[in-house]
């Protein structure tokens, strides 16, 4: 175990660990586990947005306090409501830079994913070499897969157009260059990412009017933009266990990632667009939605 204190991470800053939980009883605690084992960790924030109705705990408040209790790096916020991830992801993240001296690196981590021992110090190593750097790593689900998500292009709203003429037509995801032990990308997943204190601050964190997916490509594209490389760490495998939160929900997920999306098109590109194709675009994704809600309610059958 590690903690603030120790010269190590004195030396070399700190990581707090920020995991945003939301009826994460089937992981939790595997994950929490894993992190207090890590090293380099100085500090873990636990952000809860589940429901706070007793009918439906699942028992992920009752998991984290008790590893609060066995380790005092563990602290934990209840939301008395579901501000959305950004917003709980900026409220661990302040907590521990608040809180605990030294720590100069933050890493959000999914309820859902088990770090090894050694994970995010080697992040920390390789994105400190190529400083500033947003770094994620090579996610696989329990049975090896890679998870297309961990390396993403932006999101290219010119081929979603295309897609609705040819569905066969490709997404975002950029494949493994696993010559390179760095991988620069436009995006990595939101489910792990590794980044310096002073690269969040000065970008001035998540954007918190997104409520549910899409704020990972905001978050990525403004680090570019402040001139911060982004990429994936090849030689860092995580195990990610997709979606555990989000099975009973199919129609609020795909609500709030539809319009994670058309928030993010009014961002960074409707300003350099014409209105035939913002219109365009805003019929796609929201003919869209209807048929992932199918999708995803099949998957779930």
């Amino acid at each position: 175990m590690t903690s603030s204190s120790d010269p190590a991470v004195a030396r070399v800053g700190g990581i707090a660990a920020v995991v945003v939980t939301y009826l994460s009883a089937e992981t939790i605690d595997a994950c929490l586990s894993r992190l207090r084992a890590a090293d380099g960790v100085a500090a873990i924030r636990v952000v809860d947005n589940g429901p706070t109705e007793p009918h439906r705990d699942d028992g992920t408040l009752a998991i984290v306090q008790r590893h609060a209790l066995a380790d005092p790096r563990v602290r934990f916020i209840a939301n008395p409501d579901n501000p959305g991830f950004g917003v709980a992801c900026n409220q661990g993240a302040r907590a521990a830079l608040e809180d605990v001296p030294g720590v100069a690196w933050l890493a959000f981590v999914n309820p859902d994913c088990l770090v090894e021992a050694g994970t995010l110090v080697q992040m920390r190593e390789l994105a400190a070499a190529h400083s500033p750097c947003l770094l994620g790593a090579d996610l696989v689900d329990e049975a090896g897969h890679r998870d297309a998500a961990a390396r993403r292009r932006d999101p290219d709203f010119a081929r979603m157009l295309g897609r609705l003429l040819r569905p066969s037509q490709g997404g975002t995801a950029v494949l493994p260059d696993d010559a390179r032990d760095l991988q620069p990308v436009d995006a990595v997943s939101g489910a792990l990412m590794l980044m310096p204190r002073s690269l969040f601050e000065r970008i001035g964190g998540f954007d918190e009017g997104y409520r549910l997916h899409a704020e990972d490509l905001d978050l990525c594209r403004r680090a570019r933009q402040a001139g911060a490389c982004v990429a994936v760490a090849n030689r860092v495998t995580v195990v990610h266990v997709r979606g555990v939160s989000s099975r009973s929900r199919p129609v609020f997920v795909e609500w709030h990632k539809h319009r994670g999306l058309w928030r993010y098109f009014r961002k960074f590109e409707a300003p350099r667009r014409g209105v035939a194709t913002r219109m365009a675009v805003f019929a796609a994704i929201w003919l869209r939605f209807p048929l992932a809600v199918a999708r995803a309610a099949w998957r779930m059958r």
